[in-house]
């Protein structure tokens, strides 16, 4: 199966389900506040619930550059293996806490062994797909994650017809079972060891970090990936809890309401911003950046309606216009990182990104927090769309690739 054609699909497959349970798993926690409060004191306070989620991203931040170096030089499979079952037990375990100091714990773990995945899952998916099909593989595997962020919000609803202990046990169970299947069906590509769990052409890692430190592209794709985190991370994490206020709703209609028109819109949106990224740079070197600063423009005017909109029309537009654009960004990342970055340091490079982008996730979260505390969550979201619209503008005018692939 591993010489097939269909293999390269397949793998996109078996990564799809990982990353639905990597974004459902951590993001459950984001909706149950409520009913966790009741049980758990010190979850009253909006600030110290955007500690328990920042811990997770500031672990899971400075997890990512070794994630990405380990991914690097070792059999990605076991990797992702690995990294499956940990997080799941840890989901398990929390179901079973009952106090804020174990949940606090258990997000500090979730953070080690959820970075693991993400620079293995992509430079795998990358790894056994060609510029032809590379964004459209990379956009399939993003809905993972974007039916995962939707099934999290019914982490309410299920907390309110069960209890939220139950709720995580679930979850947790799920992940555990999934990954006892993939060590049958998930392989490692061909140019990688298949005896070793050391890959054989070993690269220094100062030699690695070099490469990619003096390479200004780089930088730029650095920038350009961390800025529109914060929006990014800011809907994954208080998006619900705006919903909640601003519609006036509760927050088991207010999460699944926001999680869902995130996730459905941008389902469509990296399908289409895949499609149209593989099509367009047959035609123009340039393609890939032109499609993902497409997207990245429609989630400047989505950004300032989510924050200021005071009907449901209004903010649930505003839901799949920012969906749909941030698809279309999250489509190209990895391709656009494969056309200056050669495939030795790929992993190495996206876990870098990830760091920078999940540290700028954990800054806004907890800037957010307090501001949910003092009424102010909706305005302080909206300002976020200003720092976007400056790095659209420096990553159009400096990315000039020079071929398909980076091969040095």
């Amino acid at each position: 199966m591993k010489n097939s054609r269909k293999y390269p699909w397949v793998i996109v497959g078996l990564l799809w389900f990982v990353a639905l349970l990597n974004y459902m798993d951590r993001q459950i926690l984001s909706t149950m506040r409520p009913a966790m409060a009741l049980d758990i004191s010190e979850l009253e306070s909006a600030a110290v619930f955007g500690n328990l989620m920042a811990i997770f991203l500031w672990i899971y931040g400075f997890m990512s550059p070794v994630a990405g170096i380990v991914a690097d030089k070792w059999n990605r499979k076991w990797l992702i293996v690995g990294s499956l079952f940990v997080w799941s037990a840890v989901t398990m375990a929390m179901g079973y806490a009952d106090t804020y100091e174990q949940l606090y714990a258990l997000r500090a773990i979730m953070g080690v062994s959820e970075a693991l995945y993400i620079p293995a899952g992509l430079s795998l998916i990358a790894d056994y797909h060609s510029d032809k099909t590379r964004s459209l593989a990379i956009g399939i595997h993003m809905t993972g994650f974007y039916f995962g962020q939707a099934l999290g919000g019914f982490g309410a609803t299920v907390a309110a017809s069960y209890s939220w202990h139950y709720t995580f046990i679930l979850f947790g169970l799920i992940g555990i079972i999934y990954s006892f299947i993939l060590i049958f069906f998930l392989q490692e590509a061909p140019h990688r060891s298949e005896t070793n769990t050391l890959v054989k052409e070993k690269v220094p890692v100062w030699k690695g970090l070099s490469v990619l430190f003096s390479n200004i592209a780089f930088w730029v794709i650095l920038l350009y990936f961390a800025i529109p985190s914060l929006p990014g991370w800011a809907t994954k994490n208080w998006l619900p809890t705006l919903f909640s206020e601003n519609l006036h709703i509760p927050m088991e209609q207010a999460g699944p309401l926001a999680t869902i028109t995130i996730a459905l819109s941008s389902f469509f949106g990296v399908i289409l911003g895949g499609i149209l990224s593989d099509r367009w740079i047959q035609k123009n070197i340039k393609g890939r950046i032109y499609t993902s600063a497409i997207g990245l423009a429609l989630t400047i005017p989505a950004v300032i309606l989510m924050g200021f909109g005071d009907n449901v029309y209004a903010i649930v537009a505003a839901g799949l216009m920012f969906g749909f654009g941030f698809g279309m960004f999250d489509a190209n990342n990895m391709p656009i990182l494969c056309q200056f970055v050669s495939s030795k340091y790929r992993a190495t490079a996206y876990g870098i990104m990830n760091m920078v982008g999940v540290f700028a996730g954990a800054y806004i979260t907890k800037i957010l927090g307090a501001s949910a505390d003092e009424g102010r969550l909706g305005s302080d979201f909206a300002l976020l769309a200003g720092i976007v619209l400056l790095v659209l503008i420096i990553q159009l005018a400096v990315l000039r690739p020079k071929s398909h692939e980076a091969v040095s």
